[in-house]
């Protein structure tokens, strides 16, 4: 079975589809062992991860190396941002047989202006309906109908509450599979998001950002099938970090927050050195 056809089938039978983010092979890994059906590959935290805002400065080129990286550390579905996928439509038959190379289930692509911003950033720009309609067909062309496409629109800051389902009608009949509206506010307006867009939706979801949470178990009800958490499991290691380096800088050694951090063999158990030790030997001349 293809990632794209276990994504399909975990959104049809076990709505919804919860994927935390992650940002590197040993982040997607965590997240597959926290027993989690899928991964959400966040363009935004694997450009944090290098040190740079989420803004459209990481090319496609260094986005698919670490793609790569990720799909080969689980066995669970990727869900890649492809950001506005990095050009006009044929950047996007590009770039979305790139991703399919790397192995992801499925992306998402968005209605931003390149180079884009954070959904949760403000002053965004978009780019007309047509052109998106445009580059959505592309891609569906490029990748064919197992892979699993997601159109998101940034609207919804931009052009307010009506024109958002109008774009998201528009990118549905275009041939997405999936309708993501970015950064509701309330949940009223994820509500009647719902109850307007009778399609397979995603909606992100993570703790201070402009969107309230939700429970999973309601999202389902509504009609979310993909419910994705960007950046918490980042931002919950920049906290981890942080408080490590104040521990050594005031003790000398981390040794008072021992408790908190995996043991070295905890370590070593998440990234399989046994089972790699062990072939070493087998291959052993």
């Amino acid at each position: 079975m293809t990632p794209s056809t276990k994504l399909r089938q975990l959104m049809t039978e076990s709505a919804p589809v919860v994927a935390p983010g992650a940002y590197d092979g040993l982040s997607a890994r965590l997240v597959e062992r926290a027993g989690f059906p899928a991964v959400y590959a966040s363009g935004g935290a694997i450009s944090r991860s290098t040190g740079l805002p989420d803004l459209g400065l990481i090319s496609m080129n260094e986005i698919v190396a670490r793609l790569q990286q990720m799909v080969d550390a689980i066995s669970v579905p990727l869900i890649a941002d492809a950001d506005t996928g990095y050009g006009n439509a044929l950047n996007v038959q590009h770039a979305v047989r790139a991703f399919q190379r790397a192995g992801v289930a499925g992306i998402h692509l968005e209605d931003q202006t390149f180079p884009k911003r954070c959904g949760h950033y403000d002053d965004k720009s978009i780019v007309s309906t047509r052109e998106m309609a445009q580059k959505l067909k592309a891609v569906k062309d490029a990748s064919g109908d197992d892979f699993v496409l997601i159109a998101r629109t940034d609207a919804l800051a931009v052009e307010g509450y009506e024109r958002t389902i109008e774009r998201s009608h528009a990118y549905m009949e275009a041939g997405a599979d999936v309708i993501f509206v970015e950064a509701p506010t309330s949940v009223e307006q994820i509500e009647s998001i719902a109850k307007d867009l009778p399609y397979p939706k995603l909606i992100n979801m993570f703790a201070s950002g402009k969107t309230p949470l939700m429970p999973a178990e309601r999202l389902g009800e509504l009609g979310y099938a993909i419910v994705i958490i960007p950046s918490d499991t980042q931002r919950a290691a920049i906290g981890a970090m942080m408080r490590t380096l104040d521990a050594i800088k005031r003790d000398g050694d981390s040794g008072a927050l021992q408790n908190e951090m995996a043991s070295f063999r905890d370590r070593e158990v998440i990234i399989g050195t046994d089972d790699y030790m062990a072939l070493d030997k087998q291959y052993a001349a």
